[in-house]
């Protein structure tokens, strides 16, 4: 995963005034609100943080990611890099009670990683990368491709939590699909990917010896449509699929506006009946007003990828 380039020149800015105007933009920017943390609501999110480990962050820009990450009792991350000086730093400005686990690194150099809060959850003891068996091979087709499924790029990573305190018990997947390029091959190695992901949880979560039937897969599905009109998702929703509406969605998961590629996807059963809300929160819109008035728009995006991130957490909340 290459690092996209540093910017070429530099803002200044407090820390403080910021993590202010992301409270604000949060509490008073209609369609932003974040479910808050509570004692009857589980508020669970993904991010992609752009090349994390790669970038040159520093400690102040740890500082706002770190906000909004404890604004959530787990959250998925995507595109950590082998090199953890980056999910160490994150490590650093979160609360004392976040806890972390990852997976070791596959495609593109990159980990998958649960950042949660232990005051809040209990990891269990499944956990680990799904790996799906070789025969898999010649079920994993696409309708008039000949091509064929080879195993994930970047495996899946799954662990098992409870909610401290109940029996409410469920296992996330942690998903960054492959992307490559915009070729058919590459799409149909995406699709496929997902495809995969699909029937391995649906076989899961129907089986009597699975360690939990409640299964919650998000991240990042680099697939480009999100609709059931659009054939892969049709065949992913006749595996039980099911994306949940964003109730406060307010643009594209990414700072351009422009792509849906990050999900979080249910399939029928106590997980998704107990869905209360959703969303997106566009953190780009909240931070470095000044920034965004004094250049153009094509270097304020340059600087918000590379210093926080090109895609925005995508957050879910269950009613316990």
């Amino acid at each position: 995963m290459p690092a996209f380039e540093k910017p070429n020149f530099s803002y200044n800015f407090r820390v403080g005034s910021q993590l202010n105007a992301l409270r604000a933009h949060r509490d008073t920017a209609p369609g932003r609100s974040i479910m808050p943390r509570s004692a009857d609501q589980l508020v669970v999110a993904s991010w992609n943080i752009a090349n994390l480990g790669l970038h040159e962050r520093r400690p102040k820009d740890y500082k706002l990611i770190g906000e909004i990450i404890s604004w959530f009792d787990l959250v998925a991350i995507q595109e950590t890099n082998n090199n953890l000086s980056g999910l160490r730093g994150l490590a650093e400005e979160v609360p004392d009670s976040y806890r972390l686990t990852f997976s070791d690194k596959a495609g593109n150099n990159e980990r998958m990683a649960f950042i949660y809060d232990s005051d809040r959850l209990e990891i269990l003891e499944e956990t680990g990368e799904i790996a799906v068996p070789p025969r898999w091979k010649h079920v994993i087709r696409i309708p008039g491709s000949t091509q064929k499924f080879n195993g994930f790029d970047r495996n899946p990573f799954l662990s098992a939590f409870r909610v401290n305190g109940s029996d409410f018990e469920f296992g996330i997947v942690n998903i960054h699909l492959y992307f490559g390029s915009e070729s058919s091959k590459s799409h149909n190695r995406r699709f496929m990917e997902a495809l995969a992901t699909a029937r391995w949880a649906d076989l899961r979560r129907s089986d009597a010896d699975a360690y939990t039937q409640n299964m919650l897969v998000m991240g990042d599905f680099n697939l480009k449509k999100a609709d059931w009109g659009d054939p892969i998702w049709e065949m992913l929703g006749a595996r039980g699929l099911f994306l949940v509406p964003h109730s406060t969605y307010v643009g594209g998961s990414n700072i351009n506006d422009d792509r849906p590629y990050d999900q979080v996807a249910f399939f029928p059963g106590p997980l998704m009946n107990a869905v209360s809300s959703s969303g997106v929160f566009d953190f780009d819109r909240g931070v470095f007003s000044t920034l965004r008035k004094q250049r153009p728009s094509g270097e304020f995006l340059a600087y918000v990828r590379y210093y926080l991130s090109d895609h925005r957490p995508l957050w879910v909340s269950f009613g316990l």
